[in-house]
């Protein structure tokens, strides 16, 4: 018997962050201006990144890579979630949930491997600077570019396509503002296993694996800042290096509160409080650590609205 002929759920009904109406349109307004200040800052940091050639470097071409990622998952969930704020019937169509589920994976996979390959481009470039112009050349740029979005998309696919095969006869409350995988296997009602150790399995090798590259790089970039006797150096490194850790630091906390946990209902209604963090707030902030600690970028933006205020 196929599939189909299990599954009685067309769509479902995603609960949201709060059951309380006086609070959905101060939500709606809230989560809409930082939906609002993402989408400026990651087009904003993208856009400058193009037209600035003094930010056409490794460094700054792995950034607005990064910039797309945090668009595509805020714009992934923040729309559909504003949506409900505002309308009684807060459901989603199974074909959208499976869509969700799939670009939530995909760009949290791709963000894991982009970060490491990011700080692997400052150890490159603060342990081993006279070969840096030919280890981290244009095409071999382009390269480390795309093999994490390979990595990360493919492996989606893998991974919903178990969702997809789980069946669900009745339940269709998400307790969740998204399709995410912890409050959707709950409704399942075929069994879960499978999945729920795929879940682990990926979630857990993504997370050691870039990490491993991560804290590598950075052991190496400290003995390298610390044998440094010009203190203006070790000064740059630690600049472009920081803003580098603050962004793994929060990313991959709130990762791990969110997905190392199995799907009991104490961690879901736990992991709605993470999930808004890390689909709208870091989106939102990425872009500012870079921009505001970066001297090149701000000075790239003061040129950019100098050459605006002088066209006018």
């Amino acid at each position: 018997m196929s599939r189909r002929n299990y599954t009685e759920v067309t769509e479902f009904i995603l609960l949201g962050l709060t059951s309380r109406p006086e609070l959905q349109v101060a939500f709606f307004v809230l989560f809409l201006m930082v939906y609002i200040v993402t989408v400026i800052g990651n087009v904003g940091m993208i856009v400058l990144i193009r037209i600035d050639s003094r930010l056409h470097t490794p460094m700054y071409f792995f950034l607005s890579s990064l910039s797309v990622l945090d668009l595509c998952f805020s714009t992934n969930v923040t729309p559909k979630m504003l949506e409900n704020f505002l309308s009684e019937k807060k459901t989603i169509s199974y074909a959208g949930c499976l869509v969700q589920c799939y670009i939530v994976i995909a760009v949290v996979l791709t963000e894991h491997c982009m970060l490491a390959v990011m700080a692997y481009d400052r150890y490159m470039a603060i342990c081993n600077p006279l070969l840096y112009s030919s280890r981290m050349s244009k095409s071999v740029c382009v390269r480390l570019v795309i093999v994490p979005y390979v990595y990360g998309f493919l492996l989606s696919v893998m991974e919903t396509l178990r969702t997809y095969n789980l069946y669900f006869c009745s339940a269709n409350e998400i307790n969740h503002f998204y399709c995410a995988g912890p409050p959707l296997i709950k409704l399942a009602c075929s069994d879960t296993y499978s999945k729920e150790l795929s879940m682990y399995i990926v979630a857990g090798y993504s997370n050691v694996q870039s990490l491993l590259i991560i804290l590598t790089s950075y052991m190496f970039i400290l003995v390298a800042i610390l044998r440094s006797r010009s203190a203006e150096g070790r000064k740059k490194a630690f600049s472009t290096c920081g803003s580098h850790l603050t962004v793994v630091t929060i990313f991959y906390g709130t990762l791990f509160c969110m997905h190392l946990r199995r799907p009991t209902e104490e961690s879901v209604e736990q992991g709605k409080m993470v999930a808004v963090f890390y689909t709208t707030v870091i989106p939102m902030l990425n872009p500012m650590i870079y921009g505001l600690r970066n001297k090149d970028v701000k000075e790239a933006l003061r040129k950019a609205i100098w050459r605006q205020k002088l066209g006018k």
